[in-house]
C-alpha cells in the first residue's frame, strides 16, 4: 500500500483521509508530515488510522502525528478522542508501556565543566540506575506500599524521600492520575512491577546527558525562562515507563475486553483495537488499572531523577541543589485522560487516547504550573542517541488536536532489522569517535536503538512547528547515554 490516492492535503503538513476511503469510517483520518514523511510512512500508518476512524463514539478526526509508524491496533502517533457517554476505551490506543514518558532536567553545569568527568558520569550512572529486561529497582517495597504507589504516583516518593516538592508542580498531573484503584490490579501484575520502581528497562528506553549548544537555542527568552539560560550548559533527559507492570495491565485487559466486545455488540476490523464502552463496569475497571500504571511509571522516573541527583552529586562534589539540578518537565505519551475539548461550538467530556504522543497545551491552560502559565505547556521529544531531542512548548493552536503533538522521532526500521544491518559494537566506537559515551547491556540492544533504524528528528519537529500544534525552543545534543 502506498499514500492513499483518495488522500486530501489540507495545508503543507495536514493530510486527510475522507471517511469514504474504508467502509465503516464514521470521521476522517487526518496525518500531520510533510509531505517528504507522508511518502516515508509505512503502510501500516494508513491501514491502520483508517481502522481507528471506525471505532465507536470517535469525535473530530483519527489523528497520526509527523513520527508515526506502525504498532499494536493504533499507530504509534496516534491520538483519538472519544465521547465519555457514548464512546469507547481501548488499551491499543494507549499501548502495553502505559505512561511511557519524558523527563528533563536542567544543571548549571556546561560542556566543560562535564567533558573531563563525562566517563566517570556514564559509567556511576550505569552502575546506579537499574537497566535492561527484568531488571530490578533500588526502591524495596512491600505490597502495601506498592499500592500506596499506584494511587499516589510521585507524591508517594516526594514523602518517602525520593525527590523534591518542587518536581511535582513541573509533572503531567502532578504525578498522579486521579481515579487509580488497585484493587483492579491482578496479582501477576503485582509481581511483574512490585521490583521494578527506579529501572529503566529496555527497547528505547534510555537515560541521556545532554549539551544545549548556542546555536541550538530558537528562543532564548523562552529559553531562559525554561531554566536554559547559559552557553553549553548541560542537562539530563529520562525515557521509561511502566515497565512489565503496564505491559501485565494492557495484556489482563484486553483478553477482558474481547469478552466484552461480544457482550456490548461491538465491532472492530482489526482484533487489536479491542474495546468496551467507556461508561460499562468492563471500560471503568481498565481506566482505574490504567492510572495505576501511570502513577507507577511517574513513580518509576522521580527516583530515577532521585539516584541521577545522587550520581551527579557524588561525582561532582557538590549537593544537587547547588548543581541546580531542577526538573523542567515530565509528560506521559502513552495515556487515555479524562478531557474537556470543544466540539462543534460546545464543551464535551472526551476519553482522549494519546498512544506515542504528547500532550500540548498553550498559554492559559488551568492546569499548568503558575510558572508556565503565560508560555504555555513545555513538550519534551526524544529523537533517537545519536541524532538529539527537542525540548517545544505547546500551543493553543494545538486544539485542532485535542491538544496533542509528536512524541519522538519515529521508528523507519524493525528492531529485528536494525539488529541484522548493524553491529553493537562498531556502533559503540563510531558514536564515542563522535564524542557520545554510550553504556549498554547487549550490543545486540544498541544496535536495535542505532540512528538509522529512525526518522529525521528535525524533519519531524520542523513538521510539527510549522503545523503549529508545537512550538520548537531547544535542541539537545547527546553527550552520554545509557541504554538497556
Amino acid at each position: 500500500m502506498a499514500v492513499p490516492e483518495s488522500i486530501k492535503k489540507i495545508n503543507d503538513f495536514v493530510w486527510e483521509i475522507p471517511i469514504t476511503y474504508k467502509k465503516g469510517m464514521l470521521v476522517p483520518a487526518r496525518i500531520y508530515a510533510s509531505e517528504k514523511l507522508l511518502k516515508e510512512m509505512d503502510d501500516g500508518v494508513f491501514e491502520q488510522i483508517t481502522n481507528v476512524a471506525c471505532m465507536p463514539g470517535i469525535q473530530k478526526y483519527a489523528f497520526c502525528m509527523s513520527d508515526g509508524h506502525w504498532g499494536y491496533g493504533y499507530p504509534i502517533g496516534g491520538v483519538a478522542a472519544f465521547d465519555a457517554e457514548t464512546g469507547i476505551i481501548s488499551p491499543g490506543g494507549i499501548g502495553f508501556d502505559i505512561n511511557c514518558g519524558m523527563r528533563l532536567v536542567t544543571t548549571n553545569l556546561t560542556y566543560e565543566d562535564v567533558k573531563p568527568k563525562l566517563k566517570e558520569l556514564v559509567d556511576t550512572l550505569f552502575k546506579s540506575v537499574p537497566v535492561g529486561v527484568g531488571c530490578k529497582g533500588f526502591v524495596k517495597v512491600d505490597k502495601t506500599q506498592f499500592n500506596d504507589i499506584l494511587v499516589k504516583g510521585s507524591k508517594w516518593c516526594i514523602d518517602n524521600g525520593y525527590g523534591w516538592k518542587e518536581d511535582l508542580e513541573v509533572t503531567e498531573e502532578n504525578g498522579c492520575i486521579k481515579g487509580a484503584d488497585s484493587s483492579k490490579i491482578s496479582q501477576r501484575a503485582v509481581a511483574r512491577g512490585i521490583d521494578q520502581l527506579g529501572t529503566l528497562g529496555s527497547g528505547n528506553h534510555y537515560l541521556e546527558i545532554q549539551v544545549v549548544k548556542k546555536e541550538n537555542v530558537f528562543n532564548q527568552e523562552i529559553a531562559k525562562k525554561l531554566g536554559i539560560d547559559k552557553p553549553n550548559q548541560i542537562c539530563v533527559m529520562i525515557h521509561c515507563g511502566s515497565r512489565g507492570f503496564g505491559h501485565q495491565v494492557a495484556s489482563d485487559y484486553l483478553k477482558v475486553f474481547e469478552v466484552a466486545m461480544k457482550k456490548y455488540g461491538i465491532t472492530v476490523p482489526d482484533r487489536e483495537l479491542s474495546c468496551a464502552p467507556f461508561k460499562s463496569q468492563e471500560g471503568q475497571d481498565y481506566y482505574k488499572a490504567m492510572a495505576c500504571a501511570a502513577n507507577m511509571a511517574f513513580a518509576n522516573r522521580q527516583v530515577i531523577l532521585h539516584r541521577i541527583r545522587e550520581c551527579f552529586s557524588q561525582v561532582f562534589g557538590k549537593s544537587a541543589e547547588d548543581l541546580g539540578m531542577h526538573q523542567i518537565y515530565d509528560v506521559a505519551h502513552n495515556i487515555a485522560k479524562f478531557e474537556e475539548h470543544v466540539i462543534d461550538g460546545k464543551k464535551r467530556m472526551l476519553i482522549v487516547h494519546r498512544k506515542g504522543a504528547t500532550r500540548s497545551y498553550g498559554p492559559g491552560f488551568a492546569e499548568l504550573p503558575a510558572k508556565y502559565k503565560k508560555i504555555g505547556q513545555p513538550v519534551i521529544i526524544g529523537g533517537s542517541m545519536e541524532t538529539g531531542s527537542y525540548l517545544l512548548l505547546g500551543t493553543n493552536s494545538a486544539s485542532e488536536t485535542f491538544n496533542s503533538t509528536a512524541h519522538g522521532a519515529g521508528r523507519t526500521m524493525s528492531r529485528t532489522k536494525a539488529k541484522h544491518e548493524v553491529v553493537g559494537e562498531k556502533l559503540q566506537k563510531d558514536m564515542e569517535a563522535k564524542g557520545i559515551y554510550v553504556k549498554s547491556v547487549s550490543y545486540a540492544g544498541l544496535a536495535e536503538e542505532a540512528g538509522i533504524a529512525y526518522k529525521d528528528i528535525n524533519e519531524v519537529i520542523d513538521t510539527i512547528d510549522k503545523a503549529g500544534i508545537s512550538k520548537k525552543i531547544i535542541r539537545l545534543i547527546p553527550l552520554g547515554n545509557i541504554k538497556g
